[in-house]
């Protein structure tokens, strides 16, 4: 009964009027970010912090806290619908995750079913979205109850946990995903110490005292580094864009569809509940399932109907089950996720267990808009499916410099100086040129967010233990967690070695 009562409260918060149009807003904006080639959620998400913050200014602390995450996480699950529209039309994934999507949707675009492809796409997510959250409803409050008994140690063996998770899923290669990761742990120990108040890398400058802004990097990192990419990557010849055709699904579509949707569903939750795993692996695995259990696996590759309602599910209630780690636990299991938990601090409300105790209306409130906002997704996705279509064509010529004066214009409203616009400048540059080559950005991020995280805890738990390390490790759910973490990184590392010995082998 508790469980329903914080739910009441949470409509209560999420039908307020401008909390609809924030996550109409939200899901919207986030729908298009989908759509548009380049632009992931990560890059929408760290794109709008700045601009929730000046819309927001009018408002209650609580209510704007309340009001911009319900924006940011619309924008979140609106990505994963909108990123089959490129799958499908362009043979182009809007976003990682819809990479499955091509294989498939686009031949049925091929044979004139663009319509029907994208329709059980967006009735797969609408399925996928309504499990997932009747699932954080029911698992988000529990495990937040067991968190609570955590102490510093736990803490820091968690926030550890989810750094390895990442890293080790992050990139083509760990080494690199490591060198990023403690670039992030180095960039969140710049500014005053605030255990001991001293000074701290800062070099005597005053404006570095309070650090390297986290949303001044994620924006430089994710959506400014994306603009050169996709600036010196441009393609500037014609681009042929299938007929969308008839948009709802026949009968033998949903027949075909609604085992694969199911089976996405609960896969993708699941692993989007992982530290590092996500949409973009749920919807490879949902793909393999769906063609070992397919009858006629040969349609795989040529347009079958279950090799886009499958991954589709799975993307986008592995989009519900990253919310668990974060709302629950405090600990972002993605790129996105970690952007979110960033937007959470900038309202000076921490994720974690204390957070459905101290702030209950910020977090039943963003659970209780998940509902509504996967209705409004539904409701624009189906009927306005062509005109969202329409966005594929738009030029990049004219929306690359929409991106660069919206983050220009976001950074200096929050920051109100011209430093954190070089800064900004320069995280774009490095971004673009790292993630070239294969340095990942998500672990530089979740480096910069959780940093604070793992030194006060670390430091907190050596002050209750009298300075003896082995607190760590005679602590049983810390020790627990520092295995797994250990395991997560070291396990990756023999399978590889043990591939290069086969091939060895083989060779002689």
């Amino acid at each position: 009964m508790d469980t329903l009562h914080y739910l009441a409260m949470g409509f209560s918060q999420a039908l307020q009027l401008h909390n609809i149009l924030f996550c109409f807003i939200g899901v919207f904006i986030g729908t298009a970010v989908g759509v548009l080639p380049g632009i992931g959620p990560s890059s929408g998400t760290a794109l709008l912090i700045p601009i929730t913050a000046s819309v927001t200014s009018l408002l209650s602390p609580e209510s704007a806290a309340t009001s911009a995450i319900i924006m940011l996480a619309g924008v979140f699950y609106g990505a994963m619908y909108g990123g089959s529209t490129t799958s499908v039309l362009i043979n182009t994934p809007g976003e990682s995750a819809s990479v499955v999507t091509c294989l498939d949707g686009h031949q049925m675009a091929k044979k004139g079913r663009a319509g029907a492809a994208l329709a059980i796409a967006a009735i797969g997510s609408f399925i996928a979205g309504l499990f997932a959250l009747v699932m954080l409803v029911l698992l988000a409050k529990p495990l937040a109850d067991v968190a609570l008994r955590f102490g510093p140690s736990e803490y820091f063996s968690l926030v550890v946990l989810g750094l390895a998770a990442l890293t080790g899923l992050a990139g083509k290669s760990m080494p690199k995903a490591l060198i990023m990761l403690v670039m992030g742990l180095l960039l969140s120990t710049v500014g005053i110490d605030t255990v001991s108040g001293s000074e701290r890398f800062a070099f005597g400058i005053p404006i570095l005292y309070q650090g390297f802004d986290f949303i001044t990097i994620a924006v430089g990192m994710f959506a400014l580094g994306e603009v050169f990419r996709s600036i010196l990557q441009w393609d500037s010849s014609a681009q042929d864009f299938p007929k969308i055709g008839r948009i709802l699904p026949t009968r033998e579509d949903m027949r075909r569809s609604w085992k694969p949707i199911a089976r996405g569903s609960v896969m993708g939750f699941f692993l989007g509940i992982l530290p590092g795993a996500g949409a973009t692996l749920s919807s490879f695995l949902s793909y393999t399932t769906e063609k070992k259990l397919s009858k006629h696996p040969e349609e795989f590759g040529h347009g079958a109907i279950e090799g886009v309602a499958g991954p589709e599910s799975a993307n986008n209630a592995a989009a519900g089950g990253a919310l668990i780690p974060l709302l629950a636990l405090g600990i972002p299991s993605s790129a996105t996720t970690s952007v979110l938990m960033g937007a959470f601090m900038m309202y000076n409300v921490a994720p974690g267990p204390l957070l459905f105790d101290k702030h209950p209306l910020v977090a039943w409130g963003v659970i209780a808009s998940m509902f509504l906002g996967n209705l409004m997704l539904l409701i624009l996705n189906m009927p306005l499916v062509k005109i969202f279509a329409k966005l594929v064509e738009v030029p990049a010529k004219y929306l690359l410099p929409i991106i660069m004066g919206i983050c220009v214009f976001g950074i200096y409203a929050v920051q109100g100086n011209v430093f954190n616009l070089l800064v900004m400048l320069f995280f774009g540059v490095a971004g673009f040129f790292l993630v070239a080559n294969d340095f990942p950005a998500a672990p530089l991020v979740l480096g910069r967010v959780l940093g604070p995280m793992l030194e006060n805890n670390f430091r907190r738990a050596l002050t209750g233990s009298n300075g003896d390390y082995s607190v760590f490790i005679t602590r049983p759910v810390s020790a627990i967690l520092l295995a797994v973490a250990l395991l997560w990184i070291v396990i990756p590392v023999i399978l590889k070695m043990r591939g290069r010995n086969v091939l060895t082998s083989d060779e002689k």
